[in-house]
C-alpha cells in the first residue's frame, strides 16, 4: 500500500506526556527515575525542538484497554496495592510507591491517544513521554520497571479500533519479552527487536512464532551491526507484512553511554533510525507512527538521542541550532 502524500509528510509531532508520570519513584538510587523525564524536557527547551511539538495530556487508561491485553487479575494487584504506608516490592527491580498507580495509568493510556491522534491525522509521529515503561510487563505480571504494557496496550486498541494489521519496533537495549508474551503466534502484530545478548531478561525465543523478528546483538555491537540488523531483517519482513500502523518501543539504553548495558549505538543511530521509520510509514501506512518511551539511563544520552529521533519526524524546514 502506498500511504505518502504531502499530507502525512507534514503532519505535526504530537507529544504526549502528564506531571503525574514524574511521581512514580522507586528511589535516589534506582536507575528509572523521575530525572529521565526532566531531563528530555530540559533539552527539548534548549534546543528549540519542543516549540514544533502539539503536546497533549496523558488521559488514564480504562481497565477494559488494560485487560485486552492483560490478565484481569493482574490489572486488579497492580490497581489495588496499597503503597500509601511506603513501598512496596513488586519484583527485585520494580517499587511501587503511592503514586505508581497513577502513573502506570498514564502511561498506558498515552498510547490510546496517540494512536486515536494518527488515524485522525491529527499527527503523524505521537510520541508518549511516559513512564513507568513497559514492554517487560507480560500477561500476567509485572517486571523489569513495567507495571502495564504501554506499547501492547496501544497495538491492542489499534486492532480493535478497526486495523487488521501493526508493526511493533523495538530497539531497546533489553529484550521486550512482555510484548513478545502478549502477541506471540498473532497473525495481526508484526514485532520486530533488537537487543543485546546475553543480558536481561535472558530471552530464549519462541521458534514457532513466525511473528517475532529477534536479532540479538553481541556485547559490543554498534552502529554497523544495528543498522545491517534493520535493512537486512527488519525493513524486508514489514514491507511483507504491510503494516496499517508502525508503534515504536523506543528505548535509548543502547548508547554507547548507557550504564546497563554494552551496545555502541550513537545519538546519529536514533535520527538515523527514526528517519527508516518514518519513510517506510510514509510509503506504506499513511504516515501513522506510534512510539513510547521505554529504556534510556544515561539521562544526558537519553536527552540528546529522544531529541535525534524526533528531529527526524520534524517538518524539513526546521533546522538545527
Amino acid at each position: 500500500m502506498d500511504g505518502d502524500t504531502p499530507a502525512s509528510r507534514h503532519r505535526p509531532v504530537a507529544w504526549i506526556t502528564h506531571p503525574d508520570c514524574r511521581l512514580h519513584d522507586m528511589g535516589a538510587d534506582h536507575p528509572e527515575s523521575p530525572r529521565r523525564l526532566a531531563n528530555i524536557e530540559d533539552r527539548l527547551l534548549l534546543s528549540g525542538l519542543g516549540d514544533f511539538l502539539q503536546r497533549y495530556d496523558a488521559p488514564r487508561a480504562p481497565v477494559a484497554d488494560l485487560t485486552r491485553v492483560h490478565d484481569a487479575g493482574h490489572v486488579h494487584r497492580i490497581l489495588n496495592a496499597d503503597a500509601t504506608a511506603g513501598e512496596i516490592e513488586i519484583d527485585p527491580d520494580t517499587l511501587m510507591n503511592a503514586h505508581s498507580q497513577d502513573a502506570a495509568m498514564r502511561a498506558a493510556g498515552a498510547g490510546l491517544l496517540a494512536v486515536d491522534l494518527v488515524m485522525q491525522e491529527k499527527a503523524g509521529l505521537a510520541f508518549c513521554a511516559v513512564r513507568p515503561p513497559g514492554h517487560h510487563a507480560e500477561r500476567l505480571k509485572a517486571m523489569g520497571f513495567c507495571f502495564f504494557n504501554n506499547v501492547a496496550v496501544a497495538a491492542g486498541y489499534a486492532l480493535a479500533s478497526g486495523l487488521k494489521r501493526v508493526a511493533i519496533l523495538d530497539f531497546d537495549l533489553h529484550y521486550g519479552n512482555g510484548t513478545a508474551d502478549i502477541f506471540a503466534l498473532d497473525p495481526r502484530v508484526l514485532l520486530c527487536s533488537t537487543y543485546q545478548h546475553p543480558l536481561y531478561p535472558n530471552w530464549a525465543g519462541i521458534p514457532e512464532a513466525a511473528n517475532l523478528i529477534d536479532v540479538p546483538l553481541a556485547p559490543g555491537a554498534g552502529s554497523a551491526e544495528f543498522r545491517a540488523a534493520v535493512r537486512a531483517q527488519w525493513l524486508p519482513a514489514m514491507a511483507t507484512f504491510e503494516p496499517e500502523m508502525i508503534l515504536v518501543s523506543a528505548g535509548f539504553d543502547a548508547h554507547q553511554r548507557d550504564p546497563l548495558g554494552d551496545l555502541r549505538l550513537t545519538t546519529d543511530d536514533y535520527r538515523w533510525i527514526g528517519s527508516v521509520i518514518r519513510e517506510f510509514a510514509e510509503a506504506h501506512c499513511h504516515g501513522r507512527v506510534v512510539a513510547t518511551l521505554e529504556g534510556g539511563y544515561d539521562i544526558d544520552a537519553l536527552a540528546v538521542s529522544v531529541e535525534a529521533f524526533l528531529r527526524a519526524f520534524v517538518h524539513d524546514g526546521y533546522t538545527t541550532a
